[in-house]
């Protein structure tokens, strides 16, 4: 594990060098449905692995929801072996309830993820529209349309949280090109 920048970057370029491709699995957190989207970036291009949801029913007992979550989540790490996971960094404003249990989890993913030894980047709405748009207050179908075009998929993947997902992994990579071309 690195936890310095430079570190960090050093640690990329060693384990796959330029123009080798870094898998990606981005996350959007929560408990009825947590969305999620596997890339490959090769700077510059993307390629799509996978993208889909799990879910789980609202009748379903939330301590058993949350395991539903951990096992699908460790399938997904265990079939596409990202190398680094993006998640979306929880911003809540009135619902405190579901707050909390969207925040059990993303830890549940987060735990998934770190038993794996995959890097864990953290962005929050904000800073995803950014890297997308170039506008922190652009709006979902702004996001998705742009998303969809990067990744050059046929149509924006439903439902919003696989393709808030998607985001989420490009904004990783955005965010980590940009890092590279500054110590790099």
């Amino acid at each position: 594990m690195c936890y310095n920048i430079m570190v960090y970057i050093i640690k990329w370029e060693k384990c796959t060098g330029k123009g080798v491709v870094m898998r990606i699995v981005g996350i959007d957190p929560g408990y009825a449905i947590v969305g999620f989207g596997v890339v490959d970036y090769d700077r510059p291009k993307f390629s799509v692995i996978d993208y889909g949801a799990i879910t789980t029913g609202a009748e379903t007992e939330f301590n058993t929801r949350l395991m539903e979550i951990y096992n699908d989540t460790c399938r997904i790490f265990d079939s596409y072996k990202p190398e680094f996971m993006a998640i979306e960094r929880l911003y809540f404003t009135t619902n405190q309830k579901t707050a909390i249990a969207v925040a059990e989890a993303r830890g549940i993913v987060l735990l998934a993820a770190r038993q794996r030894n995959i890097e864990i980047a953290e962005y929050t709405p904000l800073q995803v529209k950014s890297s997308i748009t170039g506008y922190g207050k652009a709006v979902k179908k702004q996001v998705q349309e742009l998303t969809k075009n990067i990744l050059k998929l046929p149509a924006i993947p439903k439902p919003d949280d696989t393709a808030d997902a998607l985001a989420i992994a490009v904004c990783h990579a955005h965010s980590y090109n940009s890092q590279l071309s500054r110590y790099g």
